[in-house]
């Protein structure tokens, strides 16, 4: 959608679209009412301080949509395709490194009670399983910071995606 079209849009449609982004409504309404936006850089730089921190039963709601790292959806949504997207440097193929992963985020949700989230774009498969394993060692509350980060991160990158100038 260009960035035109979404400034003018009906707050319903650009909700709508926003939401595939990150399902956190107080973040998909500030950005909503933040509207219009002179550039794209502008609404990203608002999207990425928006409904800033996320609470705890926003992120527990946000994590319900996000598989495992390695796991890749099938569905025909607009947030599963982008989540396919965001980890094809996660390669199946790599048995050993697939295991490893498949293990880590045993290991993650024994101990932290959700699926390991981390900004895949941009990473290989050994660095996303790098960063698992240093996560392991944190603890609950600097975990809960991380993830909080993550979805972030994860939701401006895909807006990024879905906004043209």
């Amino acid at each position: 959608m260009k960035l035109a079209e979404f400034n003018s849009a009906d707050p319903a449609r650009a909700a709508q679209t926003l939401r595939p982004c990150i399902d956190v409504n107080r973040w998909v309404d500030a950005v909503t009412a933040g509207r219009p936006f002179a550039s794209k850089d502008a609404l990203l730089a608002w999207a990425s301080q928006a409904a800033n921190p996320f609470t705890p039963a926003e992120v527990e709601s946000a994590m319900a949509h996000h598989p495992r790292i390695g796991e890749r959806p099938t569905a025909a949504t607009t947030e599963a395709s982008m989540s396919r997207s965001e980890q094809a440097g996660v390669d199946p193929a790599d048995t050993a490194l697939a295991e490893a992963l498949a293990r880590g985020n045993r290991d993650y949700e024994e101990k932290f009670g959700r699926v390991f989230l981390i900004r895949a774009a941009g990473r290989t498969a050994p660095q996303i399983l790098q960063a698992l394993n240093e996560r392991l060692t944190n603890s609950h509350a600097e975990e809960d910071t991380i993830v909080a980060q993550q979805l972030r991160e994860i939701a401006v990158l895909r807006l990024e995606g879905l906004i043209t100038e």
